[in-house]
């Protein structure tokens, strides 16, 4: 018979096992093969990349050039520029651009509005090179606007030499470069960002489809973008959004229609499978109110400066811990978005994110009765 200490002491052994093995971090599985010349994976959230291979790689981009077409014009009608009802008188050199099209003719008008939806659900070739001559003049000078958003993006990968992607050895972008623009065009102008999920677009009574297959197949993806050119291969920028994770994928340089669909969607099914997204602290919600001396308030809201969020292993979330680390004694004068500390968020003791913490608000000098009562408080502390 078994002595009962050591039955206790089997069973306290057998209790720490199981505990140590529900506490251990979910093992992510090596991400699929992928058969493209290269792409990225990434959590739209966070900007975490889940996967890649040659990811820095210039390559042809072939039509999903477009999106930096787009790009530049949601900006031009963000600025009041251009209106999505103005006509644009469409140009021969227009009309005549070879590869896909709207079909727009020659000499007729065209509104912006149109010729956006006309570019990003027909890939027509016709209607990007209208819109760079309506905004820039030249389609030249509208490239030049290109390469200016995206230097500001920081696609150091890119040069754009002309608004469709028609071959040009020297137009060049990556599969991390064009994750960066999806991420700040779905950001920046969701109200534009709904075209890319539409599935037909009919101009001068030609009914044309979507040419990203995803839209039909997944219920979750509403965008973006399709190429192909012999350079360049089959190409195909996507974006996903599941519960309140989206992802943003990039296949560049695949065979055929159908791989560049099936292998954006193994990513997309890979990184909603194993990993989920979780925004820990919005921008403008205060985190804490802290004690400002000499000011007009005694205490101060702080915040972060954008979203912190993170992309972790899926059932970790529970495990995250974050920490707040304030510089100490804050004197007035603080202006809004001033930083004055940092937030971090760890797991397993790795730093996932950090972030800035900073004033949500001014808060000038106090009266001079407040600033001497302060300045006493302080030498005592």
């Amino acid at each position: 018979m078994k002595h009962p200490l050591n039955i206790v002491f089997i069973f306290v052994i057998s209790i720490s096992y199981f505990v140590n093995l529900q506490a251990a971090p979910k093992v992510i599985p090596k991400a699929p093969e992928i058969a493209a010349k290269s792409f990225i994976l990434v959590d739209y959230n966070s900007s975490k990349i889940i996967a890649h291979n040659n990811a820095d790689l210039p390559v042809a981009p072939a039509s999903i050039t477009k999106v930096m077409t787009a790009y530049v014009v949601f900006s031009e009608l963000q600025e009041g520029n251009i209106q999505l009802d103005e006509l644009v008188t469409v140009s021969k050199k227009a009309w005549k651009t070879p590869g896909s099209r709207m079909f727009i003719k020659v000499n007729t008008k065209v509104s912006v509005e149109e010729l956006l939806q006309g570019m990003i659900i027909q890939s027509g070739n016709d209607a990007s090179v209208a819109l760079a001559e309506h905004i820039a003049g030249s389609e030249d000078t509208f490239a030049a606007l290109m390469n200016q958003h995206a230097q500001e993006l920081g696609m150091n990968n890119s040069h754009f030499l002309n608004s469709t992607g028609l071959p040009d050895p020297d137009h060049k972008t990556s599969a991390k470069d064009l994750a960066i623009l999806a991420n700040a065009l779905i950001k920046r102008f969701p109200q534009y960002y709904k075209w890319y999920s539409t599935k037909e677009f009919t101009y001068n009574n030609i009914k044309q489809p979507n040419r990203n297959k995803l839209l039909w197949r997944d219920d979750s993806v509403d965008g973006m973008k399709t190429g192909y050119t012999e350079e360049a291969g089959y190409c195909l920028l996507s974006s996903a959004k599941r519960n309140k994770m989206r992802l943003i994928s990039v296949v560049l340089g695949t065979k055929s229609v159908n791989a560049r669909a099936q292998e954006s969607q193994k990513l997309l099914n890979f990184g909603f499978r194993f990993y989920e997204s979780h925004i820990i602290y919005p921008v403008g919600k205060a985190l804490k109110n802290v004690r400002i001396y000499k000011g007009s308030d005694e205490q101060l809201q702080v915040g972060v400066e954008k979203d912190l969020a993170v992309t972790i292993p899926r059932g970790q979330y529970k495990n995250l811990k974050p920490s707040i680390n304030i510089n100490s004694q804050l004197v007035a004068p603080v202006t809004k978005g001033q930083k004055l500390g940092k937030v971090e968020i760890r797991l397993d003791n790795k730093l996932l994110s950090s972030s800035p913490l900073v004033a949500l608000k001014t808060i000038p000098e106090g009266s001079l009765w407040q600033q001497a009562k302060d300045s006493a408080l302080m030498m005592l502390e």
